[in-house]
């Protein structure tokens, strides 16, 4: 492949190692992954596109890198007030949202906003980055999904710190109603009692998570967000609209 085909691919998004021809008269068809991540805007439009972009540039990362291939995926936009819905479900395959829920965040993390996020044993606080799902069970706060933190630093002991995904009832309207606030975990991304079996049925087994929130550390040392142009050209515009 020449210098300038090379470069195109790069450009596209696609592999460096597939050949094609450029016309003057014909487009180029758009790259799998950009008609991906059009459909899910479109299906998800409250969710900002520089954030999927970032959560599918991680996600292909992650797959690139090893990480088997899933077909759901979970973006948690914690820039957004906890009054708000700020965690869809995707399912990669239909490219539809199963599900646009109010999540909530860790007590340590901040109030109705978060604002301080933690890897750290006993902080209380929320981690960012990417995690892998795991398996469920029924514990204290009843029906449960593990979660397994892939980023070394970011989020790598979710596991140990017990960060999962469950339902409460300080996740709803009346609670946000009667407290001005949505309640906080000890640092699980909590959703409602109402929701949390389908969603957890949904997410479980080997499917990516995704909690993003504009934090300049995260954003420059996170492995899974340097690894392609794509990725790299999100990073930098989401820290040029922070």
């Amino acid at each position: 492949m020449s210098a300038f085909f090379r470069r195109a691919a790069l450009l596209l998004g696609l592999p460096v190692g597939v050949s094609f021809a450029l016309h003057s008269t014909a487009s180029v068809a758009a790259p799998p992954d950009t008609l991906l991540e059009a459909q899910l805007s479109a299906a998800a439009p409250a969710l900002s596109p520089r954030v999927l972009k970032l959560a599918l540039s991680a996600l292909q990362c992650a797959t690139s890198s090893g990480v088997p291939a899933s077909d759901r995926l979970a973006v948690i936009d914690y820039s957004l007030s906890s009054n708000v819905p700020r965690m869809w479900v995707f399912d990669l395959r239909s490219r539809q949202v199963l599900h646009e829920e109010l999540v909530a965040h860790g007590r340590n993390t901040g109030d109705e906003l978060a604002t301080a996020f933690s890897n750290r044993v006993g902080s209380n606080q929320t981690s960012l980055g990417l995690f892998r799902t795991g398996e469920t069970y029924t514990g204290r706060n009843g029906y449960s999904l593990r979660m397994e933190g892939l980023e070394p630093g970011i989020n790598d002991k979710a596991y140990e710190r017990a960060i999962v995904i469950h339902g409460a009832p300080y996740v709803g309207p009346d609670f946000i109603a009667e407290n001005g606030r949505l309640g906080r975990s000890q640092g699980c991304p909590a959703v409602s009692d109402g929701v949390a079996r389908r969603l957890i049925d949904d997410l479980k087994e080997g499917q990516f998570v995704f909690s993003y929130y504009p934090s300049r550390d995260w954003l420059n040392a996170s492995r899974y967000l340097h690894c392609n142009e794509s990725a790299v050209a999100a990073v930098r515009a989401l820290d040029d609209e922070g």
